[in-house]
């Protein structure tokens, strides 16, 4: 098992908060074919920091880039959890009790389970602690292209 092949390549594009600014992202995205998979905005002293996962990570990159957007890259995991009432706690106590922090996280519901993607503090830790307690992680094949 190479945890690797479960590390996912995230963008995180640094924006002012200001109207139109999502619009334009995901305008520029659309003008090059690039699916946003998943995604979370959050905000701070008035700049917003826009993370997603998406099928074209070095195009994404590249444009928005090009565009003047302060990009970068971010390697996360995708867990497959049950979308159940407790399915977020039996994933929080794994890592938890494997000593993995979790740096932040979001989550969208597919179609057969719900997504969990985490940015945490010891990425390989966190890879192996739940294939050996028996998670389902997503591989970054799953998600992206090969480049």
């Amino acid at each position: 098992m190479d945890p690797r092949a479960y590390t996912i390549k995230q963008i995180s594009v640094f924006s002012e908060n200001k109207p139109g600014r999502l619009m334009a992202i995901a305008g520029a995205l659309e003008e090059e074919s690039i699916n946003i998979l998943a995604f979370s905005i959050a905000e701070a002293n008035g700049f917003g920091v826009v993370r997603a996962l998406v099928d074209k990570p070095d195009a994404a990159f590249k444009k928005l880039n090009a565009m003047g957007f302060m990009v970068s890259f971010t390697d996360v995991i995708a867990v497959k959890m049950r979308d159940v009432p407790g399915g977020l706690f039996e994933m929080a106590k794994l890592l938890a009790d494997a000593g993995i922090n979790i740096e932040y996280s979001y989550a969208y519901s597919g179609r057969d389970a719900a997504v969990l993607i985490l940015r945490v503090d010891q990425v390989e830790s966190a890879v192996k602690a739940i294939i050996f307690r028996g998670g389902n992680l997503l591989k970054s094949e799953d998600f992206q292209e090969k480049p």
